[in-house]
């Protein structure tokens, strides 16, 4: 990244000033490319940045949340570290509501940041790592005792609006400008639907024939109408088999791909390997879908992904065994 020839009054300033590079070596021998918005690079290490500045500001502004007052939200641990560093900021108390499936990783850096985080355990018999709509469930129910109970503005990144206008308003754009608007296609893994819905947007007002494809964990693959066959997988903060998602506008969405644990580590690794870029399983999932497209009706096109998150929140994990 371009080291900008000016002084920020903070780092909330920066978030969402990452590049768009082309994966030119992981696609070597292919028709077309991939280009990726490098959204680990945000100050707290993901796209979620964007949204907890979003969510903040907004409810700011609406005047739903009050100086000093707490916040709380439930996190797989990307927003949690994004809302931490904004309230760190701002000066409002933070509480991260986590499942304990969720990498120790991202416990610490919302930690580091100040924030109170509650770590609620995983249904009998599930896996450290693979968190289900389940433990989800589990996660839920704490969080509205503890807003209840403290009197706390819930960030609600499934049902708030300010989540999609992060990324309509932001990343979809941005992707616009560095490109010239050509881009022929978009592919992104879904967790809270936010990224997909707010860039689809954009992309479909500037040129509606950008096709927007919905990428699920294999087996997970419920917003494509499949039964869930798989409750647990290495996603974190995606699939968790909820077909309920607001924030998805079914009109924006022109297909559905699947991506398997092992394609999105390897992936992933490849990523590191061969492009210099550290990022986690989230992001070889999204890349692994567009090669997916790049091999089939989309050769020689543009495809449009984003790296999600930083690969040094899975150090806990196998990624880099």
């Amino acid at each position: 990244m371009k080291a900008p020839d000016q002084v920020y009054p903070s780092v909330l300033e920066v978030i969402g000033s990452t590049p768009v590079v082309a994966l030119s070596r992981l696609t070597r021998g292919l028709s077309g490319r991939i280009l990726a918005k490098l959204e680990y690079l945000n100050p707290a290490g993901s796209k979620k940045d964007l949204v907890a500045l979003q969510l903040i500001e907004e409810a700011e502004q609406e005047g739903s949340l009050k100086p000093g007052q707490t916040v709380v939200e439930v996190t797989s641990g990307n927003t949690g570290n994004g809302l931490a560093m904004v309230c760190a900021v701002k000066g409002y108390p933070f509480v991260a509501i986590m499942s304990k499936g969720n990498s120790p990783e991202r416990v610490a850096i919302s930690r580091g940041m100040g924030a109170e985080v509650i770590l609620v355990d995983q249904s009998p018999g599930h896996t450290p790592g693979r968190v289900t709509g389940e433990d989800l469930s589990r996660v839920e129910e704490v969080a509205a005792r503890v807003v209840a109970e403290r009197g706390a503005f819930r960030a609600d990144q499934f049902n708030r609006e300010s989540n999609t206008r992060a990324h309509y308003l932001r990343t979809g754009p941005h992707f616009l400008r560095a490109t010239g608007g050509r881009i022929d296609a978009f592919c992104d893994l879904v967790g809270t639907g936010g990224s997909f819905a707010g860039c689809a947007m954009a992309f479909k007002e500037h040129d509606p024939n950008i096709r927007c494809f919905v990428v699920e964990p294999a087996g997970a693959e419920v917003l494509a109408g499949c039964l869930q066959a798989c409750c647990a997988h290495l996603l974190q903060g995606a699939g968790y088999g909820r077909a309920d998602l607001r924030l998805l506008r079914r009109e924006h969405i022109d297909g559905f791909l699947a991506v398997t644990d092992a394609e999105a580590t390897a992936t992933t690794r490849r990523l590191a390997r061969e492009e210099g870029i550290f990022a986690g399983f989230t992001a070889g999932a999204n890349v692994a879908a567009a090669l997916q497209l790049l091999r089939g009706d989309f050769a020689g096109k543009t495809v449009a992904v984003t790296i999600c998150d930083s690969g040094m929140k899975y150090f806990s994990t196998n990624l880099w065994a």
